[in-house]
């Protein structure tokens, strides 16, 4: 059986209309692997209005879950 776990991930910050950019995904990506899980896919948290700029996601990893 599988089990799932979710991690919040902050997509960048907004200065006025500039956008800073951030490698915190793939940070948090390899630091799963190392630990054994496998990123599935990511899921919107939250947006900014009026402009859809999405702030934050849910990145999701799986991994199999062992025998009892």
């Amino acid at each position: 059986m599988l089990e799932y776990e979710f991690e919040e991930v902050s997509c960048g910050e907004v200065y006025g209309f500039y956008l800073r950019e951030t490698a915190a995904h793939r940070e948090v990506i390899v630091r799963r692997a190392a630990d054994g899980w496998r990123y599935v896919g990511c899921i919107p948290k939250s947006q900014r209005r009026p402009y859809g700029f999405i702030e934050s996601i849910d990145l999701v990893f799986e991994r199999q879950r062992p025998e009892t």
